[in-house]
């Protein structure tokens, strides 16, 4: 979040607002300050709302849905990281200062490991140059299965290794983490896969940033969150 002098900086220099939208902006500026960050939310939203190219209103958007998602209050506040990014992205493009400020802003901190944050700083799945740190950088996440919500994500590191890991939950409820160790290797587009006890898996990066596996699943970096 931004400190104050930064704050009166940034509106002395970028395009002005609409007057109603700046008044709100810094009420819930002032709310932010007091801990209260749901009023905040609600302010920094109208404000967006009053004025759609006010930059600094949906960088605040972003990084309090950023702060209430480090709280754990995804499903509350619809503090899902596609939102957050997207929030941001829109900032960013109407003021590129604002990128410089997100990198240090401890509020983004759940996004980092996103593919919209790594647009942000120019990576792309398009890119094929870009595949393998997009692997290491990004947390893939397949689909919630069965009744109990069953989870399964994939780890990329840069030394050539892998993890499939799962979280089984059970009739009981809870849950039961397992790993299966691995090997990748990267070739343009392709990920050839070798997983321990398992038959090698050859998946693709699309350039719509889903890593899809036919044998396995498919992975993107959202989770399944707040299922009914």
């Amino acid at each position: 979040m931004l400190t104050a002098p930064l704050l009166l900086a940034l509106a002395l220099t970028a395009a002005v607002p609409a007057p109603a939208a700046r008044t709100l902006n810094t009420e819930g500026y002032r709310l932010y300050q007091a801990g209260r960050y749901p009023e905040a939310l609600e302010k920094f939203q109208e404000a967006a709302r009053e004025a759609p190219d006010y930059a600094l209103a949906r960088y605040n958007v972003a990084a309090t849905l950023g702060l209430l998602r480090k709280q754990g209050k995804v499903c509350e506040y619809s503090a899902h990281r596609d939102v957050i990014v997207e929030h941001l992205t829109q900032a960013v493009k109407l003021d590129a200062r604002r990128l410089a400020r997100a990198k240090v802003d401890r509020d983004f901190d759940a996004i980092r490991d996103t593919l919209g944050w790594q647009r942000l700083l120019g990576r792309t799945p398009e890119r094929e140059a870009d595949v393998p740190r997009l692997l290491t950088a990004v947390s893939w996440f397949g689909p919630g299965v069965g009744v109990y919500g069953t989870t399964q994500g994939l780890r990329f590191q840069a030394n050539g290794r892998a993890v499939l890991w799962t979280k089984q939950v059970g009739d009981d409820g809870k849950p039961r983490p397992g790993e299966v160790p691995g090997t990748y290797v990267v070739r343009g587009r392709q990920v050839e896969l070798r997983l321990k006890g398992r038959a090698p898996l050859v998946g693709t990066l699309t350039d719509k940033g889903a890593l899809t596996f036919p044998e396995l699943s498919t992975f993107t970096d959202s989770p399944s969150e707040c299922d009914a």
